[in-house]
């Protein structure tokens, strides 16, 4: 079944309920930064309610939520670059998220890799630096799933490393079918885990996330070292684990 197939229409026909935990990895310095140039909590939390003001408007299905949930779908900011399910410009929110940490930290691992073989000139930092792995409780009705017959008949589509345009398209007809969700595979993961693309804050089940841990990813000219210490764990990534992306394998 080729692309043109998937008509809004069809994707609601394979809407299904979804429902878990997914993993989402960010800085850990979205916690301090401000504390850096202030002299008291007090102090601090006025510079982030002058500086939440400052930033475009969140839609209504966003109130209540933690901003680690909300922030992907503010309104009004220019998306500057396209994701997989999202088109670059003023376009509507996507929240990225992991089935498994370990895949979230995969993505993470890839993107801080393609960082500098972009900025070739760019050294690698020295130190290890902090992330915040926090799950979040996702349920809703209307997922599609890519993963599954008859949609995963286009995998090529969908795990294409660098045109994103067929999952572009395929995220506009699922938002105009009522889809909530897009379950997919990681082409990031070597172990292909599990993502999803939450199109909708109606698909949040909690309104903060369930569940935190911190760990440190330490880059280097070999890849991507990533220790946890409570639960303690720890993964480590080579480059050729992302090979299939040409922007790293000639790096």
């Amino acid at each position: 079944m080729s692309l043109p197939t998937w008509t809004p229409a069809v994707l609601s026909s394979e809407a299904r309920p979804v429902s878990g935990r997914f993993w989402r990895l960010v800085e850990a310095q979205h916690q301090i930064s401000t504390l850096k140039i202030v002299d008291t909590l007090e102090e601090q939390a006025l510079l982030e309610s002058v500086l939440e003001e400052s930033k475009p408007s969140l839609p209504p299905e966003c109130a209540g939520l933690d901003y680690l949930l909300s922030t992907p779908f503010r309104y009004g900011a220019v998306y500057p670059h396209g994701s997989r399910f999202r088109r670059a410009g003023r376009t509507l929110g996507v929240f990225y998220a992991s089935g498994k940490v370990e895949t979230a930290l995969a993505e993470m691992a890839f993107y801080r890799l393609l960082f500098f073989s972009e900025s070739p000139r760019t050294p690698l930092p020295a130190n290890a630096a902090e992330y915040t792995a926090f799950a979040v409780a996702i349920a809703t009705a209307t997922a599609i799933d890519l993963t599954r017959p008859p949609l995963d008949a286009d995998r090529a589509l969908w795990a294409d490393p660098l045109n994103y345009a067929p999952c572009q398209t395929l995220a506009d007809a699922a938002r105009e079918a009522g889809c909530q969700a897009v379950l997919y595979e990681s082409i990031r993961d070597p172990q292909h885990g599990r993502n999803i693309a939450l199109l909708s804050a109606f698909g949040f089940a909690a309104r903060e996330p369930v569940e935190r841990q911190t760990w440190r990813i330490r880059l280097s000219a070999t890849g991507v070292q990533a220790i946890c210490e409570f639960p303690r764990a720890r993964i480590g990534f080579s480059r050729e684990n992302f090979a299939s992306d040409p922007r790293i394998s000639r790096s």
